[in-house]
This record gives structure tokens, C-alpha cells and sequence, in this order.
């Protein structure tokens, strides 16, 4: 009697029965380990991926805000140029305005001499009175222009007598004629005292320069408003 094929044979079978199982075990286990291992890179992926955006969200946040802050600081310096530029136009309109305005006073203080002589005498007089009462000295000497020498002759000797009669005292004022003002001078008289090392300057032009400083602010506050001072001339 002979003896069934190997194929057949119990031992055989079992043996591999036994393989099979193994193989599919290490077949089952490939596939989960591969499973396990695609929702690992998945997962890091994810991770890898997450991070990237917010890096790239971030540098992008950082870039339009740089940029949002270099765009709000250049229209901070555009509009603070404009504005500039504004006030400097208004400022420069308003100060031709006031130069026409003195410059018109100037010229019309040119003209008193011609236009009522005796007046004129009466504004020489309270000059040259003025200056013997600041300098209170007795003897000064007064520089006109030549073309008004008499009429200054006139003023010194009235002032010389109000002046003593005021003060108690008399004081003699000279014409100096030696040098006189210039005649493009608008008028009035220069007082000299303390061996003309003091003077007092009581020319129209001078006067009318002091004028300007001191009655400014109002003549702004009439012509532009109140407030034109605190807002363009701070």
C-alpha cells in the first residue's frame, strides 16, 4: 500500500494552515502598521501644515501692518505738509495785508508837513517836549531835517517853556544843524543828551515802528478774528 502524495499529507497541511495564518497576520499587520503610520504623516502633516500657515499668516500680519502703519505715517506727513503750506499762504497773504495797511500810514505821515504846516509845528513840539522830559538834562541838542529848521527853531523854544514851567527848571535845546536828518525822512526830530551818548528817537518813522509792535495784535484780531493769534501766530 503506498503512501498519500506530500500535498496531502496531515503534517503538510498543518504547516501550512500555519503559514497562511502567519501570513495573513503579518499581512494584517503591515496594513495597520501602514494605517497607523498614514494617520501619523497625516497628522504631522496637519501639524506641519498648521504651523506654516501661521507663520505665513503671522509674517503677512506683520507685513500689512507695517505697511498699514508706513501708509498712515505718510499721510500724517502729507497732510501735515498741506497744512503747512496753508498756514504759510495765509500768514504770507495776511502779512502783505498788514505791510499794505503801514505801509499806507507811512505814506500818509509823509505828507503832514505839507498838509497843515501849523499842526505839523504842534507835533515838533510835544516831540521835543517829550524827549527834554525823558532825558531831563539841562541842555540836549535836537536833529531835524533841514527843510524844517525854522519850524523846529519854533517847537524847541515852546517846549523849553512848557518844560519849565512843568518841571521847575530850565533847560536850553540846539538845533544841530551840522547834522541834520536825512530828507527822505518822513519828519519829527531825534532828542540827543548825556554829550549825545543817549538819544531818543522821536522820528515819524520810529514812531510809527513802535506802533506798528504795540497795536498788532489788535489790528490782527480786527482784520482776521479773535482768534488769529492763538492758531497762527503761536
Amino acid at each position: 500500500m503506498r503512501i498519500g502524495t506530500r500535498a496531502h499529507h496531515p503534517l503538510y497541511e498543518q504547516v501550512a494552515g500555519e503559514l497562511r495564518k502567519m501570513t495573513a497576520f503579518i499581512r494584517q499587520e503591515a496594513i495597520e502598521k501602514a494605517r497607523e503610520i498614514q494617520l501619523k504623516a497625516d497628522e504631522e502633516f496637519a501639524i506641519e501644515k498648521s504651523k506654516l500657515v501661521r507663520q505665513e499668516t503671522a509674517a503677512i500680519d506683520t507685513q500689512y501692518e507695517k505697511k498699514f502703519k508706513q501708509a498712515a505715517m505718510s499721510q500724517q506727513i502729507t497732510r501735515s505738509t498741506l497744512a503747512n503750506r496753508t498756514r504759510l499762504r495765509v500768514l504770507s497773504s495776511r502779512q502783505e495785508l498788514l505791510d499794505e495797511l503801514f505801509q499806507q500810514a507811512r505814506d500818509q505821515i509823509s505828507g503832514i508837513a505839507a498838509k497843515d504846516a501849523k499842526k505839523y509845528e504842534t507835533v515838533l513840539k510835544d516831540l521835543v517836549l517829550e524827549g527834554l522830559f525823558a532825558l531831563n538834562e539841562e541842555k540836549v541838542s535836537v536833529r531835524a531835517r533841514k527843510k524844517d529848521a525854522e519850524a523846529v527853531k519854533k517847537a524847541i523854544e515852546e517846549a523849553e517853556k512848557e518844560f519849565q514851567e512843568s518841571v521847575g527848571k530850565e533847560v536850553s535845546a540846539e538845533l544841530d544843524e551840522e547834522d541834520p536828518l536825512p530828507e527822505g525822512s518822513a519828519g519829527g526830530v531825534v532828542i540827543l543828551g548825556g554829550q549825545g551818548k543817549i538819544e531818543i528817537n522821536n522820528t515819524f518813522e520810529d514812531r510809527l515802528r513802535l506802533l506798528e509792535i504795540d497795536a498788532l495784535p489788535a489790528v490782527r484780531e480786527t482784520l482776521f478774528g479773535k482768534n488769529v493769534n492763538r492758531r497762527f501766530y503761536d
